[in-house]
């Protein structure tokens, strides 16, 4: 097997430890320990968002200095914020304790996501869209055991520092793992030799900040995440209202997340071979016709055949986005393009539970699932209209064009 396939498959598990131990430690249990601290629904929404916020402000300097200093230096960083923040949580009495921590754990996703998506795009040329599917796939395994198990260890010991207790003891594998297993992770990329990082780091922002393309493809990845952050932030809450328990919503959330996981190395090799346009387009607008459907039904079963459906239409937005923007990057500056992703998606993603609860504070679960729904579509029409797709299959005609342009 080549050398950059067990680094990639090494990576995977990486991946998959680290959001195993992360998402439990978010929703479902996340924002009932807020409310059991007394928070209120707009505290809840910023205590939710308060990880992604970090997001925001640092993917795009750590993506940037792992062009610079490397991958696995950088992967090692955010691994650190994966072991050891998660001990904190134990030391939680008050709800802006809770805030604090949540900004500080939000530290390991901002550096290790956006480094180790750039990781892939160095070592997948071809095909980079399905392969950027099975590591997501791989994360979103993670993602998907993680609240399940977050449910149920709260649901059988009703007790949030239990539950925090394994958050941080299954913090500390990724760590471990990266260290001993994959000793070749990271060193395949060639950091840049620039005796003046501040001058690279600056020059590498410039690049891709004023890059439109990148930042609508990022843009739409933040419109996903909105309702995303809203519903992750608040089905809790609103299934307890009626009668389902927390187990049962780690199976609601678990479902959503399983169907992503599963479906994200197949639509990102059909927008390998389709386009990436037309798999964002219709999965931005699947997911924001479903949003606003699950405030109306009140059974369990139901729920789960609507988060199912909107699981799919991650699995068939995420990929796409990602390849896009990889597409998109000039002079190998992945990890630039993909701090930008990062961070754009994050403002999605932390404005999800915040606008939300803001906006259910004033009104009701409805209405502000409809709005924020709204947005979505507003996105996906936005870009469906003015947004060409550089990767979709050229028609002979053009291609014929582009060749006698190319001879003259």
């Amino acid at each position: 097997m080549p050398r950059y396939w067990t680094s990639f498959i090494q990576l995977c598990l990486v991946g998959f430890l680290a959001r195993l131990g992360y998402q439990m430690g978010r929703s479902p249990v996340l924002p009932r320990f807020a409310q059991d601290l007394g928070a209120s629904p707009e505290l809840i929404g910023l205590i939710v968002g308060a990880s992604t916020i970090t997001g925001v402000f640092l993917k795009l300097p750590a993506g940037v200095l792992s062009d610079i200093f490397g991958r696995r230096k950088m992967m090692i960083v955010g691994l650190c914020f994966f072991a050891f923040i998660p001990f904190l949580y134990f030391f939680v009495r008050h709800p802006y304790q809770l805030l604090v921590i949540r900004f500080i754990h939000g530290f390991s996703t901002a550096i290790f996501s956006p480094v180790a998506s750039a990781y892939v795009a160095d070592l997948f040329q071809k095909d980079r869209g399905e392969r950027l599917g099975w590591f997501a796939a791989a994360s979103e395994f993670g993602s998907t055991v993680g609240p399940l198990l977050g449910g149920i260890i709260l649901y059988t010991s009703s007790s949030f520092y239990v539950t925090y207790g394994a958050v941080a003891f299954l913090g500390i594998w990724p760590l471990i793992c990266l260290l001993m297993l994959g000793s070749g992770i990271g060193k395949e990329h060639k950091s840049s030799q620039e005796k003046r990082p501040a001058r690279q780091f600056i020059k590498g922002v410039r690049e891709i900040v004023f890059h439109p393309p990148i930042l609508i493809a990022s843009t739409m990845e933040a419109c996903l995440f909105l309702g995303i952050g809203a519903l992750v932030g608040f089905l809790p809450l609103y299934a307890r209202e009626h009668g389902i328990n927390e187990a049962q919503v780690g199976i609601l959330l678990g479902i959503q997340l399983v169907t992503a996981m599963a479906g994200k190395p197949f639509t990102g090799r059909f927008s390998d071979r389709l386009g990436r346009k037309p798999m964002i387009v219709s999965g931005l607008i699947l997911c924001a016709l479903i949003l606003p459907c699950i405030t109306m039904i009140k059974s369990f079963w139901i729920l789960l055949i609507l988060c199912f459906m909107f699981g799919w239409g991650m699995a068939v937005v995420t990929p796409s986005t990602t390849a896009l923007v990889a597409d998109l990057c000039r002079n190998g500056h992945y990890g630039s393009a993909m701090g930008v992703f990062g961070s754009i998606w994050d403002i999605g993603e932390a404005a999800g539970p915040i606008f939300a609860g803001v906006l259910i504070g004033y009104f009701s679960y409805l209405p502000a699932f409809l709005i924020i729904a709204g947005i979505m579509l507003i996105g996906a029409i936005l870009f469906a209209i003015f947004v060409p797709d550089p990767h979709q299959k050229k028609s002979p005609q053009s291609i014929v064009d582009r060749q006698q342009q190319t001879k003259e």
